[in-house]
Order: structure tokens, then sequence, then C-alpha cells
């Protein structure tokens, strides 16, 4: 199908809209980790039920000990480092500038893979990330109530938790590829084209397995230095039902089909072309926060969102 994998990275910018907005509320009532615990089983649940159906088998059985160790530690940095950083941004700044700073990722990514992978970081990369830089500091800074000294318009701590999730997600993405691939070789040839397009979902699980484990010891540990009436409980969390519908919707659009269909589609389109498109999330996001939270649009705040994603494009010229 023609423009398939253009497709598939539209549709992951809208999920990953309506995760941003759902995960920002669920974050809110429920709390980061409790929403990341049940974010990972949930995960985890239809992950397993997904590839039961289509594969036959719940588990990733041509998965090497390689593959294991190179994406449990992607689960680890990307969903345990960077989503906890990411969802507490959204708590102190909301979704729409979290989004907005994690326009970074790509830089981070690039960076990542110019260190870990030996991949060439071409004066263009760094002219796009001087762009997407640009394009946040557009919409983060402003003058101050006096007309003219220069600030920045959030608090420093979300801001700082914005961009250490875009750390968490860009060195995940290179950990992820190359758990990926250690994947794929792994595969007998003969069963490698009925089952390669799934390969991204089985993954995925294994990064969710590290993810669950992580978030499940910080809820414990946390909840040990607190008094009984003040712990926080996966049952406890059941009786909050908007926190928990808008968890759900975050884990059906974020994880699970977001994440797996953003490794689908630069299966079928080019990668600086999925990735652009995939990265126009900070632009979708500003109408529905509007409309939801009541948060202003400035014409800033667009030229700003465009900037970064113009930034973004860059890194795959």
């Amino acid at each position: 199908m023609n423009y398939l994998g253009e497709f598939v990275s539209l549709g992951v910018s809208m999920f990953w809209t309506v995760a941003s907005l759902a995960s920002e509320v669920a974050s809110r009532r429920l709390g980061v980790v409790v929403l990341n615990v049940w974010r990972m089983l949930l995960t985890l649940t239809f992950s397993v039920a997904l590839l039961w159906i289509v594969l036959g088998t719940p588990l990733p059985i041509y998965a090497g000990s390689e593959a294991w160790m190179w994406l449990l530690m992607s689960g680890v940095v990307g969903y345990f480092f960077g989503d906890w950083f990411l969802f507490n941004s959204y708590v102190i700044i909301g979704s729409r500038f979290g989004q907005l700073i994690m326009t970074l990722s790509p830089a981070f990514t690039a960076l990542a893979a110019w260190i870990m992978l030996g991949q060439q970081l071409s004066l263009m990369s760094l002219i796009a990330m001087t762009i997407t830089l640009g394009g946040i500091a557009i919409s983060i800074i402003g003058p101050g109530d006096d007309g003219h000294k220069m600030r920045l318009r959030l608090p420093l701590k979300g801001v700082v938790f914005g961009i250490m999730a875009s750390i968490g997600q860009g060195v995940g993405l290179v950990l992820s590829k190359i758990g990926l691939d250690h994947y794929i070789a792994g595969v007998p040839a003969h069963l490698l084209p009925e089952t390669e397009v799934w390969l991204p979902f089985s993954s995925n699980m294994i990064r969710c397995v590290a993810g669950l484990l992580c978030f499940s010891t910080w809820l414990w540990i946390s909840n040990l230095r607190k008094p009984a009436g003040k712990r926080r409980t996966l049952l406890a969390s059941t009786s909050n039902r908007t926190g928990m519908m808008a968890m759900i919707l975050a884990v059906i659009t974020g994880p699970f089909l977001g994440v797996g269909l953003s490794l689908m589609a630069v299966q079928y389109t080019a990668a600086g072309i999925a990735s652009t498109i995939m990265a126009t999330t900070p632009i979708l996001i500003l109408l529905p926060s509007r409309w939801l939270f009541g948060q202003k649009i400035t014409l800033a705040m667009v030229i700003g969102a465009i900037v970064s994603v113009v930034g973004v494009s860059l890194f795959f010229v």
C-alpha cells in the first residue's frame, strides 16, 4: 500500500496526542508511580494477548539473551527513567509543554547513536538541534512583568524534568534498535516475512517487563516510608474512576499502539519522514489542551511548536 508508513506515522502522532492528554489527567489523579505500574501491567497484558493471537505464542521465543539484555536496558532507560520524568513534567508544566520539550529527543537519540553506535554526527544534526532548541525557547521564554527582562514562563523544575525525559527516550530508542536488531537476527529466515511486522510489539513487551519491575519496586519502596493511611496502592486507585479511565486510554494509545506502531512506521517509510510526522504532536496537542484544560494559546507558542518540528525534520535530511 502506497504511503502506508506515512499514514501509520500520522496515526502515531494522533495516538501520542491522546496519550499525553490522558496521562496528564491520570498522573494528577492516581500519582505518577501508580499510573506507570498500571501502564506497564496493562501494556504487557495487551501485548501478550496480541502475540498469542497473531503468532500463536505469547512469548518472544526467538529473542536471544543479547536481545533480552538490550531490550530490558531500553525498558529501564526509556520507560522507567524517561517516563518517570515525563509524567512528573506533565504534573508541573502540563502535557503540551512536556511534549514540546520532548522534541529534543531526536537530538539525544543522535548523540546516543554517535556514542554507542559510532554513527556520524553531521553538521545538519547540529543545526537541527539548534533550531529545535530555538523553537522551545520561543514558546517558554518571554518578557517579564516589566516588559523588558526575559524570563522563563514555566517552573524550572518542570523544564528540567522534560529534558531528562527527552534523554531517557532518546537513549532508550537507541538501545531498542540494538535489541531489535539482535532479535531479528535470531528469527529463522523462513519465518521472518510473516513475523517481522509483529517483532516491534514483541520487543516492546520485553521493554514493559523491565518497566513493570522497576516501577513496582519503586512503589513498594516509597510506600515503606509512608504511614498506612497515606500509601498509594493499585487497589485504592481503582476507586478513582476518572483517573482509571484516563489511564486505560493512555495505555491503549501510548505504550501499546503508539510505541508499537512507531516501530512499524519506520519499516514502511524513511525514518526521517516517519519521525517528522510523528513529531507533530506538540502542534496537534495545542487545541485539545485548550478545550480540555482551558490553557491559553499564544502566537509564540504556535510558532515555537512549528519551529521545533522543523528542527526535528532536519535531523533526517
